[in-house]
């Protein structure tokens, strides 16, 4: 599958460029078996170019936890989001092209990758408003935000509860708490058991076994070949990790709550990219937010699983390069009509 990097070496290039900015060795191949990896230091700030930009990464103190970030590009701001079980390397295949339009602000979520761990709020709606202050804390008080999977709940919530200051959002691969994502609990067993009271999960997951729960997660995907899933690996090799992991989790019965409570008073208006995968969410995902949210774009991302940015990037960065670009954007596909802007 040809991505937006091009030939195979300067793929390379590009993928070792990105991960001094973002902080992450390379370790194996794409898709590498089961080998557990050992956890790495924490790196240094640090600047490097990706796609001709300058990326500068470093920290921020939110409610006593240090959120690593970076920033990449020039133009309107982007804040990009995560989900479990991965780190802001998710993005590392669409950052070129994304920084080619934008100011990109990517975070690894509170607790996870090289951000520390927060005493307690994993909620998705004070998940947002730490990722909002730390937004602030880099200078930008209005931005547009895509979210991947836990990414998707938080990006939501940022935009449910400070409206004023984000102008469009993009959620990817998840359907909302309280509004259809409990349908789909049967699916994977993994949700259940994240959600799993502590310290349950925490006595039944050793570090050794990281690679073959995650493992099997990757694996489902339709390209697991193109999941740098070691990197992964190497993430939630620590304990604190994966806690903060199945916390996000356990927050799920809350954060429905939450959502149903403020569904009407709080109504989106901005508008709301849906993204789901053929393979997997497909149209589940606007189904879901067209329940909190008057203007919601169906987009079903052909020839990927779960890790579309991943799997599919040259669709992912067309349809965000239409959608947070210029109202004059034209789709150049049938499956890019409903990224237009």
């Amino acid at each position: 599958m040809k991505t937006a990097f091009g030939s195979d070496s300067r793929r390379r290039g590009r993928r070792i460029a990105v991960a001094a900015a973002l902080g992450v060795a390379l370790v194996g191949g794409a898709g590498a078996g089961a080998a557990a990896v050992a956890p790495a230091p924490p790196p240094e700030p640090a600047a490097a170019p990706v796609g001709g930009h300058a990326v500068r990464q470093g920290n921020v103190t939110v409610d006593g936890a240090s959120l690593r970030y970076t920033t990449s590009g020039s133009g309107s701001p982007l804040v990009l989001l995560h989900g479990w079980p991965q780190t802001s390397w998710v993005w590392h295949k669409v950052l070129p092209s994304l920084a080619q339009q934008h100011t990109v602000i990517t975070f690894d979520l509170p607790g996870l990758g090289a951000s520390t761990a927060p005493a307690g709020g994993y909620d998705k709606a004070t998940t947002a408003r730490r990722i909002r202050q730390a937004v602030n804390q880099l200078g930008f008080t209005q931005v547009a935000l895509i979210g991947h999977d836990l990414g998707a709940m938080v990006a939501y919530n940022y935009a449910r509860d400070f409206p004023t200051e984000v102008t469009r959002i993009g959620v990817v691969e998840s359907p909302l708490s309280g509004f259809g994502l409990e349908n789909f609990y049967g699916i994977s067993w993994h949700f259940l058991f994240n959600a799993s009271p502590a310290p349950i999960p925490e006595r039944i997951m050793d570090n050794e076994d990281v690679p073959t729960y995650l493992g099997m997660l990757f694996d489902r995907a339709q390209h697991p070949e193109a999941i740098d899933r070691n990197v992964y690996y190497r993430a939630y090799s620590d304990p604190a990790k994966r806690t903060a992991g199945y916390e996000y989790y356990r927050a799920f019965k809350a954060d429905a709550a939450d959502n149903q409570a403020h569904a009407q008073s709080k109504r989106l208006t901005i508008p709301v990219m849906a993204m789901g995968a053929q393979s997997v969410f497909g149209p589940a995902v606007a189904a879901s937010y067209q329940q909190v949210a008057d203007d919601v774009r169906t987009v079903v991302a052909p020839d990927t699983g779960h890790w579309i940015a991943e799997e599919n990037p040259t669709f992912f960065s067309a349809c965000a390069l239409l959608f947070f670009g210029p109202s004059t954007g034209t789709p150049s596909s049938p499956e890019l009509t409903n990224c237009a802007p």
